[in-house]
């Protein structure tokens, strides 16, 4: 049983302030303020780990239409701190569905919130870029939540991974006899990323994110995936010194996806800079330019690297459309690639879905 809808505010570092109320959750949480465009898929958003320390506005006016259904979890709980929405449906439709978005919210502490103009609110954060905000249920003073915003330490510098990493390491199996042995080092990974591997015919071995180059090279792997994951990756030494001895050591296909990106961006010695609202959603355009075809993406990143500033041994593969930020880049001679958006597209279309088994087939000729 859900409670009554009661008031809740929202108050963002620059002064601005939202009313609302609040349909699940309650209390005072704070986060980064962003939006995300996509029309389905919450779900998704709330289990990806990507969205550690987040509050998330969906700009899409109607959301909870298809309820919750397990199966379509990214990981084992959600991360987003507050769902802000324009209305969260009562009634969801879905022969799938195990419970409605409310009960769901409830059932994990998330703070949901619903009434708020998200247009507006979109609009602001595009505007100002995205900042420290909070959310309350508990505070009725508007002034003295913006100063608890101001105040916030905020999640620039900070190291999420390790909040967001699995404890120990545990190997999933494909059916039948596996193409190729990946270890997948887990900075957030989703769970749709390990299927999309085992459907490539992939043994995947997933890798707490402080695993060093030595362990993982015990584990005998064909190839070394790095995933996606939350927040700030220059916080993440160990990572990026991780992925520097496995360049300078290990001669196997690499592939990163997201912060994995950013990572062996990173290693590389190329810079990264902080998106003034990040790209998230299941509509984001860019150019792969080998086949000179534009792709729709999913993505849900709020830092980029800077393009002049990689290494001339790199070729940038893939730019976005929308401000174009470096969406993908590969060895001139090694199998070593990365791409920015969420191939495994869940929610989104599936233009980058091939990249799992070109992953697999270098493995492949890299053993052969």
């Amino acid at each position: 049983m859900t409670t009554q809808p009661r008031p809740a505010l929202i108050a963002l570092a620059d002064g601005t302030v939202f009313r609302g109320q609040c349909v699940a959750g309650d209390g005072e949480v704070f986060g980064e303020m962003v939006f995300n465009t996509s029309m389905t898929g919450y779900q998704e958003i709330l289990t990806d780990p990507s969205y550690a320390g987040q509050l998330v506005t969906m700009t899409y006016p109607h959301i909870g239409n298809y309820g919750v259904t397990p199966d379509d979890d990214e990981s084992s709980q959600p991360h987003v701190r507050a769902l802000i929405m324009k209305q969260c449906c009562r009634r969801p439709s879905n022969q799938r569905a195990a419970m409605g978005l409310i009960e769901y919210l409830e059932q994990h502490g998330v703070l949901g919130i619903e009434g708020i103009d998200t247009r507006q609110l979109t609009r602001h954060v595009r505007t100002e870029g995205a900042m420290n905000s909070v959310v309350s249920t508990t505070e009725s003073d508007a002034d003295a939540l913006v100063e608890r915003a101001r105040a916030w330490e905020g999640l620039e510098g900070r190291d999420l991974a390790q909040e967001v990493t699995c404890d120990e390491t545990y190997v999933v199996e494909p059916e039948g006899e596996a193409r190729a042995h990946v270890v997948a080092f887990d900075f957030g990974m989703k769970r749709n990323i390990v299927r999309k591997l085992v459907e490539a015919g992939c043994r995947v071995t997933i890798v707490p994110a402080t695993t060093t180059a030595a362990e993982a090279m015990a584990l005998q792997p064909d190839g070394i995936f790095l995933s996606n994951g939350p927040g700030d990756p220059r916080p993440l030494h160990y990572a990026i010194d991780t992925a520097k001895e496995l360049i300078a050591t290990a001669d196997l296909p690499m592939f990163g996806i997201c912060l994995g990106h950013e990572i062996l961006g990173l290693a590389f010695g190329a810079e990264i800079y902080k998106l003034k609202f990040g790209h998230r959603g299941a509509n984001q355009p860019i150019k792969e330019h080998a086949s000179d075809r534009i792709l729709i993406t999913s993505e849900n990143h709020g830092w980029g690297i800077k393009g002049d500033s990689l290494p001339p041994m790199l070729e940038i593969t893939r730019n976005n459309l929308n401000d174009g930020c470096v969406e993908g880049f590969q060895h001139r001679e090694r199998p070593i690639f990365s791409i920015q958006c969420h191939p495994e597209a869940s929610p989104g279309p599936h233009d980058s879905d091939h990249l799992f088994s070109y992953f697999a087939e270098l493995m492949q000729r890299h053993t052969a």
